[in-house]
């Protein structure tokens, strides 16, 4: 029987910098390596040094920056490691690996990061070459020697998502990865582990563990209060810009405006759609087969391209209305196409900004969405303040992430020995711990806490 010790090198009480060391008879695997999204530089890396020699893998659930953004930092240091991901995923992580490689050396200019960037577009190309695009459901070993066999199952959460099943002798450990338990317009909700499967130890995601109503909300009643607020803004001449997230949330929304449309519940106007979010819908467009059996990918082509919005005739031109526009980044960080649109929308009464996923409270798009009119913000690093004009700025629950409730339910139905609680804030992790049976063995990891899991 194996000893089984867990480590979190980042993601435990926080989100960002995902990384889950798990250990047993000397063979080290890693469950995601991601980047934190509100640090610069090595601080925005996973706390590697608590690595005591190079795992033999790094199994990737899914593409999103937070859980995938420092593989290529990672396997720079250890060459030896392979990258195993769902086929999908690693089609994904290549296009937001070389975006983020992009990303790294545009700020290292704009904000005088030295350290960026982390890696190269060749340490990318090593990464891909090294990575293993799996199916769904099938158990693989990740060396020869390895105690650990692994298998992918869906999460639910965008395309190639997968929760990670992990078996060593005598223990069983259920990685969630990012999980949704409903169906979204594209992608299927979860679908639960077969008892039979006998998991010792849970490591669940805690995102939304502080949303109280979170179960009250459902995704076709925001679609619909969606509907009505679109329509509201595109029959008095008005542009929706909708902030999205490049992977995911621009997929979804821009087939949810299209079936809207196409009901007659939304006017027809024109939509437009940025860059690595269009890149990323080239990407779905050839996994149709991972879709929900009974949605509909709508041709790329029917969405226009932005265009330049670094070019204050083209953010003019976008705004003379009536359309929506989708465009990253969701939370609108500064000096991105959401940002530079947005600067020429605020100025104006009829429009709409309508946010569609997380905001954290340090980014612009939150304090946009909690300003006064009359207030002032910078959209643009170095940039003028602008003067808030826009009153119609809202928000919407299109989370793909579980609700705390289904995510109770979720332990309960696996019946596990050991709940470990990570990628949520204290607040999160803490309500998830207590709201949770206390015949389960919990914990919320602090960084580098080494924590022996029980068999």
């Amino acid at each position: 029987m194996s000893k089984v010790t867990f480590t979190a090198i980042g993601g435990g009480a926080e989100i960002g910098a995902n990384s889950y060391l798990l250990s047993a008879d000397g063979h080290d695997v890693l469950l995601d390596c991601g980047i934190h999204p509100k640090k610069e530089g090595r601080e925005a890396l996973p706390e590697f040094h608590h690595l005591k020699r190079a795992p033999e893998a790094v199994i990737v659930s899914h593409a999103h920056i937070d859980h995938c953004g420092a593989v290529p930092y990672l396997m720079r240091e250890f060459p030896s490691t392979e990258c195993y991901a769902t086929q999908p995923t690693v089609k994904i992580m290549d296009r937001m690996l070389h975006n983020s490689v992009s990303v790294m050396g545009t700020l290292a200019v704009e904000r005088g990061i030295k350290e960026y960037p982390l890696y190269t577009h060749s340490d990318v190309e090593y990464v891909i070459r090294r990575s293993y695009g799996l199916a769904f459901e099938r158990e693989f070993a990740l060396t020869w020697d390895s105690p650990f066999r692994a298998s992918f199952h869906p999460s639910g959460h965008v395309l190639g998502s997968a929760s990670v099943l992990l078996r060593v002798p005598g223990h069983t450990v259920f990685y969630t990865g990012d999980v949704c338990m409903t169906h979204q317009e594209l992608m299927a909700g979860l679908t639960l582990l077969d008892k039979s499967a006998e998991v010792t130890t849970l490591i669940i995601e805690s995102t939304r563990g502080t949303h109280e109503q979170g179960h009250a909300i459902t995704f076709e009643g925001e679609t619909l209060r969606f509907a009505r607020e679109m329509t509201r803004v595109l029959e008095q001449g008005g542009v929706v810009l909708v902030p999205s997230f490049a992977l995911g949330r621009t997929q979804e929304l821009l087939n949810v405006i299209s079936r809207l449309q196409e009901s007659g519940q939304v006017p027809d106007a024109p939509v437009y759609a940025s860059g690595l979010g269009r890149a990323i819908y080239e990407i779905y467009d050839k996994y149709t087969d991972h879709l929900r059996p009974d949605s509909t990918l709508r041709p790329l082509y029917e969405f226009k391209r932005i265009g330049d919005v670094w070019d204050p005739e083209v953010r003019h031109d976008l705004l003379k209305g009536p359309a929506v526009i989708v465009a990253t980044s969701g939370m609108m960080v500064e000096n991105t196409p959401s940002s530079m649109i947005a600067m020429e929308l605020v100025k104006f009464r009829k429009h709409g900004l309508f946010f569609v996923g997380y905001l954290d409270p340090d980014t612009l798009g939150y304090q946009l969405l909690h300003a006064k009119t009359g207030d002032e913000l910078r959209f643009e690093l170095n940039g003028p303040p602008v003067k808030i004009k826009l009153d119609n700025r809202q928000s919407f629950n299109f989370s793909a992430h579980a609700t705390r409730e289904d995510l109770c339910k979720l332990i309960d139905h696996i019946a596990p020995r050991n709940v470990v609680f990570v990628h949520g804030d204290p607040e999160a992790t803490a309500w998830m711990r207590d709201n949770t049976d206390s015949a389960y063995r919990k914990f919320i990891p602090t960084t580098g806490e080494a924590i022996e899991l029980d068999s």
